[in-house]
C-alpha cells in the first residue's frame, strides 16, 4: 500500500509538472488542463476508484495553500481594497449561499432548507487560482488581481463557517439567523486573535534563528500553528491562517534576513504550486467515483444531478453579475469620497503648520496629520491609476470559478443527509463547469474588452525612481564610513568611492533597463574587499530602511516595492558573510 501511494505521488507530480510546462505554450491555465487530464486518466482501464476525505483537504492541504497565498499579498493593497474584498468575500458569499440554497430547496422536496443552504455555502466561494494565473499571464491590472486574491483568501472562511452552522441546523431542521450571526462573529474574532498571535510568535522566534533549515521548518509549521487551535475552539481555522500569513508577509521585510525571505519565496511558491495543482488533478480523478456513488438513481439520476449543477452555475453567475455591477458604481463614488477626505486632511495639515507649537501634543497631532495625509494621497493616486471600470467589473463577474474548497467541503457533508451523493456530484459539476467554461473563456474575454494591464515602461521608470530615492538615503552612510564598520578608524577613500559607484551603477542600470548584478568581490579574505563588503552592506541596510518607509507611505505600487526588495535581498545575501567568516 505504501509503495502504491509513493508511485501515485510520483506520477501525480510528473503530471502536474508536465501540464504546467505545456500550459504556458498552449496559453491555457494549468488547473483547467489538470481537471481534463484527471478525468481522462480516471477512465483508463485498471485505474482504481479514488476517494479523498474532505477533512484531509480542509485540515491538511488548505492551510498551507492559504498561507502561501497570504504571505505574498501586500497588506497595503489589501487595506486599500478592504471594502471591496469584504463585499465579495463575506456579503456576496452569504447572499449566494442563501439564494442558491433556496433554489435547490424548491427543486429537491426531501431536502430541508438548512441542508440546501449548506450546499449553497459549498458552491458559493470562488477559487481565484485559475483567474489570477490567467490574469497574470495576460496582464490584468494589479488592482483586479488584488481583489481576486483577497476574495479567494477570505471567502473560504465565510463559506466554511456558514456550512458548519447550516449543517448543524440541518440535523434539527431549523436554521436560526441569530445563531448563525453569533457563530460567525465568534469564529471571526477568535480567528483574528489566534492568527495574530501565531504570526507574532513565529516572527519573533524566526528572528532569533540563524540556521536556514530551522527557519524553514518553523515557517512550514506556522499555518498549522494557527489552524489547529482555532479549529479546536470552534472558530475559523482558515481565517486564522490568512491573518497569520498577512502578518508574517507584512513584517518579513523588516524582521527577517534576506536569505530567509528568498528561501520563503522559493519554498512557499513550490508548496503552493504542488498543492493547488494537485487538488485540481484530484477533482478530475474523482469524478468517475462520484458518478458511480450516486444512489437511488430513480429518485435523482446522474443526469438530473448534473442538470441541477448546470442550473446552479447559471444562478451563481447571475448573482455575481448583479452584485458586482452596483459594486463598480460604488467604487467610483468611494473614490470621490476619498478625494474629499484627502482635501480635508490637507486643510487640517495646513492649519497645524500655521498654528504655533503649543507643547508635545500639538507636535504629535501635526505629525499624525502629515502621515495620514501622505497615506491618503498615495492611496488616492494608486486608486486613480488603477481604477476599476465597467470592463474590469465584467472580468470580476466572470472570474467566479470554483475549486479547492468546493471539492473538500462537499465531501464533508454528513452521511445521513438526503441526496448526499447527488449533492456532492452537483457541487463537483459546478466546480468543473465554472473552471472549464469561465476559466477557458476568460483570456478571450480579456482580449475582447481590450483591458490594458501593467505598463512595463512605466514600471521600469517607477523602479528606477525608487532606486534613486533609496540610493541617496544609503549613500548618506558614506558621510562617515568608519562609523559603519566595526573596529575601523579610517577607510580608504578608494573603497568609499567604489561603494558609491556601485549604488550609482545599480540605479543607472535600472534606467537603462538592465538588471546586471553588481560585480562581486574576488576574495572575501582580502582586507579591502572585506571592508568594501561591510561598507556596501551598511549602505544596503540603510536603503532597506528607506524602502520600508516608502512602503509605509504607500508612495509606490506594491509590485515596484517588491522588485526593489528582491534586488536588495539578493545583494544583501551576496554581501553577508557565511557562518564562520569574519
Amino acid at each position: 500500500m505504501t509503495m502504491e501511494l509513493g508511485v501515485y505521488a510520483v506520477f501525480g507530480i510528473a503530471v502536474i509538472v508536465a501540464v504546467a510546462y505545456f500550459s504556458k505554450r498552449l496559453g491555457v491555465a494549468a488547473p483547467i488542463i489538470l481537471v481534463i487530464v484527471g478525468l481522462a486518466i480516471s477512465f483508463l482501464p485498471g485505474f482504481p476508484e479514488l476517494r479523498i476525505e474532505g477533512e484531509l483537504v480542509l485540515d491538511v492541504v488548505l492551510p498551507p495553500i492559504l498561507y502561501a497565498a497570504a504571505i505574498s499579498v501586500p497588506v497595503v493593497d489589501f487595506r486599500r481594497n478592504f471594502s471591496t474584498i469584504t463585499s465579495l468575500s463575506v456579503v456576496l458569499v452569504i447572499v449566494t449561499a442563501f439564494g442558491t440554497g433556496f433554489l435547490l430547496f424548491t427543486m429537491l422536496p426531501d431536502l430541508n432548507l438548512a441542508a440546501a443552504i449548506a450546499l449553497g455555502a459549498i458552491i458559493s466561494p470562488p477559487d481565484a487560482v485559475a483567474a489570477t494565473s490567467i490574469g497574470r499571464r495576460l496582464g490584468l491590472p494589479p488592482r483586479i488581481l488584488t481583489v481576486l486574491e483577497g476574495e479567494g483568501l477570505v471567502n473560504d472562511a465565510t463559506a466554511l463557517v456558514l456550512l458548519r452552522s447550516a449543517t448543524a441546523a440541518a440535523a434539527g431542521g431549523l436554521l436560526s439567523p441569530w445563531e448563525t450571526v453569533g457563530d460567525f462573529l465568534f469564529a471571526v474574532f477568535v480567528a483574528i486573535v489566534i492568527g495574530l498571535l501565531a504570526g507574532l510568535i513565529s516572527v519573533f522566534v524566526r528572528t532569533k534563528l540563524n540556521d536556514p533549515v530551522l527557519d524553514t521548518a518553523i515557517s512550514i509549521a506556522v499555518p498549522f500553528l494557527a489552524f489547529l487551535p482555532t479549529q479546536a475552539l470552534g472558530a475559523s481555522g482558515v481565517l486564522a491562517v490568512v491573518v497569520a500569513g498577512l502578518y508574517t508577509g507584512h513584517h518579513a521585510p523588516s524582521a527577517f534576513s534576506a536569505q530567509a525571505r528568498i528561501s520563503d519565496r522559493i519554498n512557499w511558491r513550490t508548496i503552493q504550486f504542488l498543492l493547488e495543482n494537485g487538488v485540481f488533478l484530484l477533482i478530475g480523478l474523482e469524478i468517475r467515483t462520484l458518478i458511480n456513488d450516486v444512489e437511488n438513481p430513480e429518485v435523482l439520476s446522474v443526469l438530473d444531478a448534473i442538470g441541477l449543477g448546470l442550473i446552479a452555475v447559471v444562478a451563481l453567475t447571475l448573482v455575481r453579475f448583479l452584485w458586482i455591477g452596483p459594486l463598480v458604481y460604488m467604487l467610483k463614488k468611494r473614490a470621490e469620497h476619498a478625494e474629499k477626505l484627502t482635501y480635508k486632511n490637507l486643510l487640517a495639515l495646513y492649519h497645524y503648520r500655521k498654528t504655533p507649537h503649543r507643547g508635545v501634543w500639538t507636535g504629535r497631532r501635526r505629525l499624525r496629520e502629515e502621515r495620514l495625509y501622505q497615506r491618503r494621497r498615495s492611496d488616492l493616486e494608486q486608486l486613480r491609476r488603477e481604477s476599476i471600470d465597467w470592463r474590469g467589473g465584467i472580468v470580476l463577474s466572470w472570474s467566479g470559478m470554483r475549486g479547492v474548497v468546493t471539492l473538500a467541503a462537499a465531501q464533508s457533508l454528513p452521511y445521513d443527509i438526503p441526496y448526499r451523493s447527488q449533492l456532492i456530484l452537483i457541487a463537483f459539476t459546478v466546480a468543473v463547469v465554472t473552471l472549464i467554461l469561465q476559466g477557458g473563456t476568460l483570456p478571450w474575454l480579456i482580449r475582447l474588452l481590450g483591458i490594458q494591464g501593467v505598463d512595463e515602461a512605466e514600471d521600469r521608470r517607477e523602479l528606477a525612481t525608487l532606486l534613486d530615492e533609496i540610493s541617496f538615503a544609503g549613500l548618506a552612510v558614506l558621510d562617515d564610513p568608519a562609523a559603519s564598520i566595526d573596529g575601523a578608524n579610517e577607510v580608504d577613500p578608494d573603497v568609499v568611492e567604489r561603494v558609491r559607484q556601485s549604488s550609482f551603477l545599480r540605479a543607472e542600470a535600472a534606467w537603462e533597463r538592465s538588471h546586471e548584478a553588481s560585480p562581486a568581490s574576488t576574495s572575501a579574505d582580502e582586507t579591502p574587499h572585506r571592508v568594501y563588503r561591510q561598507l556596501r552592506l551598511a549602505v544596503v541596510l540603510a536603503e532597506r530602511e528607506r524602502l520600508l518607509d516608502a512602503r509605509r507611505r504607500g508612495a509606490y505600487p506594491s509590485r515596484i516595492l517588491a522588485q526593489a526588495q528582491g534586488m536588495l535581498d539578493l545583494e544583501e545575501t551576496r554581501l553577508r558573510p557565511r557562518t564562520g567568516d569574519h
